[in-house]
C-alpha cells in the first residue's frame, strides 16, 4: 500500500485541491438536513415565511455547490488518475526495453502486452476515483455521523450497531475477489498471447497450411470459457453478503422510527418530529457513502492483486546498465577485440562460450562458421551488449563494451540478421526508424545501395507503401535488402551479419550479397555463415564447435588444413549439386 501511495506523491498538491473540495462538499451537504429540521420544527408551525423562504433557498444553494464542487472534484481526481495510469505504463514500457533479450525469449508476447493493456486498464477505475471517492465517503460519513450525534446520540448508537459487522464482511469479501482476480488476470494473459500467436500472419499461415484452424478456434473457445467462469465468480464472489448490508441499510429508518417510538411510549424523552425527520435524513445519507467506503475497501483489495503484477515486472532486474560514468567515443575506428571470452545462459545448461580470443582489426572482416549450436550468433550478441559475457571481456578501440554508454554502442554496431523485422508502417517511416530526421535524398541513396529503390520506385505509393505486418507485403529478399538500406542509413562503423542470406534462394542471395558487398565497404565486418560461399573473402575466417574455436585462418589456409573447415566447405558443395 505505501508503494501504491508514492506513485500519487508527484500530484500532491492536486489531491490536497480535491480533498478540500471533498471536505467542504461533504460539510455543505450535511446542513441540508438541519435546515429542514427547522423547517419543519420552527417557520412552518410559526408561519415564518421569511425564514421558510431563506431555509429552502439555503437547501437549493447546499445542492448546487455540492454539484459545482462535485464534477470538480471529478475532472482533478480522473485527470490526477490518468497520469498515473501514465507514469505506470511508461515505467512498465521502460523497464521491459531494458531487459536483455533473454528475457523476451523465454516469455511470451501476449503475456508481455497483457500487463501493459490489461492489468494496467483493469486498475483504472482504482487509480482514477477510487482514492477520491475514499476521502469523499470517508468525510462524508465522519462530518455525517457527527451531525447525527448532534441531533440524537441515543439514535446515532442504533444506527451504528452493525458497522463492524459491515466491515468484517467487505474485508472477507475483498480478500475472495483478490484471489480470483489475480487467476483471472493469468487467463487474460493467456488468451492475449494465444490471440497474438495464432492471429498473425505467420500464425494464419501456420495454422491454415497445417489444417489447424478449427482445433485453434476451440483452443480460443476453452480459454475464453475459462474466462468467463472466472468473470462470474469475480463479479459474484460475496455478492450475496453485500446484498445484506443493503438490505439492512435500507431497513434502519424504520429501526429509527420503532426506536423512537418506543423511547416515547415507555415515558424517555421525546425526539421532535423535525428531528426526527432530519436524523432519518441523515442516516439516509449515511446510508450511500457507508456502502460506497466498504464497496472501495473491496475494490481496493482486488486491486491490489492488479498491483502486484505490474510490481513484479517494475521490479525485474536489470542485468545490462550503463556504468555510472560510462566512456563516450565521439570518433569510433571499429576495433574489435574477444579477448578470453566466456558466456553461459545459465549455470544448469553449462558455458555457451569458451575461451574465445579473436581480434578484428577496424575496417577488417571476420567471418564466424560452425555447426548449428556452436555458439555464432551468441558470440556476434556480445558486441552490441545484448547479453554481457561471463568473464573476459569484448572490447571496442581497446574500450570494454561494458563501459560505454549505450548511445556509443548504438551508433557503432549495426546488425543485420536473418530474422528481418518491419513494423506496420510506410516503406519511408521503417527506414527513418535507423535516422529519424533523415531526408528524401538520404532514403533514396541507401535504398539504391541496398539495391531495392528500383523496386520501392515501381510500387504505386512509392517509399509511402505500408509494408504491412512483419512486412509480409515484401518477398524475403526485398525485405533483407530493406533491412541494409536502414543499416546503411544509421552508417555504423562495425558491422554484424548475423545468417543474413540463409533463407534466400540463391539468385536472391545474389541480389542481397551485392548490397551486403555495399553495405560492407571501409567498415568493420563480423559475418556469421551458414553458406560458406560468402565468406572466401573475409580477412580471417573462425571455426567455432561446442562454444570453442577449433580452427582460425583464411580460406585458403583452411582449405590446406584439411580439418573442419574443409569439411564443411565439401558439404556445401555436395549440397549445392544436389540443389542443381
Amino acid at each position: 500500500m505505501r508503494r501504491i501511495l508514492r506513485l500519487f506523491r508527484p500530484y500532491r498538491g492536486r489531491l490536497a485541491v480535491v480533498g478540500l473540495l471533498v471536505a467542504a462538499s461533504s460539510l455543505v451537504a450535511v446542513a441540508s438536513p438541519f435546515m429542514l429540521r427547522e423547517i419543519l420544527d420552527t417557520a412552518i408551525p410559526q408561519g415564518r415565511t421569511g425564514l421558510l423562504s431563506l431555509l429552502a433557498l439555503g437547501m437549493i444553494l447546499t445542492a448546487v455547490v455540492t454539484s459545482v464542487f462535485g464534477v470538480l472534484q471529478t475532472l482533478i481526481s480522473t485527470t490526477v488518475g490518468q497520469r498515473v495510469m501514465h507514469d505506470l505504463r511508461t515505467a512498465v514500457y521502460g523497464r521491459l526495453q531494458r531487459m536483455p533479450l533473454a528475457f523476451f525469449t523465454r516469455t511470451r508476447t501476449g503475456e508481455v502486452q497483457s500487463r501493459i493493456a490489461n492489468d494496467i486498464g483493469g486498475m483504472q477505475a482504482t487509480v482514477t476515483s477510487t482514492a477520491t471517492s475514499l476521502v469523499s465517503n470517508l468525510t462524508s460519513v465522519v462530518a455525517t455521523v457527527v451531525a447525527m450525534l448532534a441531533l440524537d446520540w441515543r439514535l446515532t448508537v442504533v444506527s451504528l450497531l452493525l458497522l463492524p459487522v459491515f466491515v468484517w464482511i467487505s474485508r472477507r469479501v475483498g480478500r475472495e475477489r483478490k484471489k480470483i482476480t489475480t487467476q483471472r488476470q493469468k487467463q487474460m494473459a493467456s488468451m492475449a498471447a494465444t490471440v497474438t500467436e495464432s492471429l498473425s500472419v505467420s500464425g494464419i499461415l501456420l495454422g491454415r497450411t497445417m489444417g489447424r484452424a478449427d482445433s485453434l478456434t476451440r483452443s480460443f473457445a476453452d480459454e475464453s470459457e475459462r474466462l468467463v467462469d472466472l468473470e462470474v465468480r469475480s463479479n459474484m464472489a460475496g455478492r450475496w453478503r453485500m446484498s445484506t448490508i443493503g438490505i439492512v441499510m435500507a431497513a434502519m429508518p424504520a429501526v429509527i422510527y420503532w426506536a423512537a417510538g418506543l423511547t416515547m411510549s415507555t415515558g424517555g424523552t421525546a425526539v421532535s418530529l423535525g428531528t426526527l425527520v432530519a436524523f432519518v435524513s441523515l442516516q439516509q445519507g449515511l446510508f450511500r457513502p457507508a456502502v460506497s467506503l466498504l464497496s472501495t475497501g473491496v475494490q481496493m483489495q482486488t486491486s491490489l492483486a492488479l498491483f502486484q503484477r505490474i510490481f513484479e515486472y517494475l521490479d525485474l532486474p536489470v542485468d545490462i546498465t550503463e556504468p555510472e560514468k560510462p566512456v563516450r567515443l565521439e570518433k569510433i575506428r571499429g576495433e574489435v577485440r574477444f579477448d578470453d571470452v566466456h558466456f553461459a545462459y545459465d549455470e544448469k545448461n553449462g558455458p555457451t562460450l569458451t575461451g574465445i580470443d579473436v581480434t578484428v582489426p577496424a575496417g577488417g572482416s571476420l567471418a564466424i562458421v560452425g555447426p548449428t549450436g556452436s555458439g555464432k550468433s551468441t558470440l556476434s550478441y556480445l558486441v552490441p551488449r545484448l547479453y554481457d559475457v561471463t568473464a573476459g571481456h569484448v572490447t571496442l578501440d581497446g574500450v570494454d563494451v561494458r563501459d560505454l554508454d549505450f548511445d556509443t554502442l548504438a551508433r557503432a554496431v549495426g546488425v543485420v540478421s536473418q530474422e528481418t523485422y518491419l513494423f506496420h508502417a510506410s516503406v519511408a517511416e521503417n527506414l527513418r526508424f535507423a535516422k529519424p530526421d533523415a531526408t528524401d535524398e538520404e532514403l533514396r541513396a541507401a535504398a539504391e545501395a541496398a539495391q531495392i529503390h528500383d523496386h520501392i520506385a515501381s510500387l504505386p505509393d512509392g517509399y509511402d507503401t505500408l509494408v504491412g505486418e512483419r512486412g509480409y507485403r515484401f518477398s524475403g529478399g526485398e525485405k533483407q535488402r530493406l533491412a541494409i538500406a536502414r543499416t546503411i542509413l544509421r552508417d555504423p562503423p562495425v558491422l554484424i551479419l548475423d545468417e543474413a542470406t540463409s533463407a534466400l534462394d540463391t539468385r536472391t542471395e545474389h541480389a542481397v550479397q551485392q548490397a551486403i558487398d555495399a553495405l560492407s565497404a571501409g567498415r568493420t565486418t563480423i559475418t556469421i555463415a551458414h553458406r560458406l560461399s560468402t565468406v572466401r573473402d573475409a580477412g580471417q575466417i573462425v571455426v567455432l564447435d561446442g562454444g570453442r574455436t577449433v580452427e582460425r585462418g583464411t580460406h585458403e589456409e583452411l582449405l590446406a588444413r584439411e580439418g573442419r573447415y574443409a569439411a564443411l566447405v565439401r558439404r556445401d558443395e555436395r549440397l549445392s549439386s544436389a540443389a542443381t
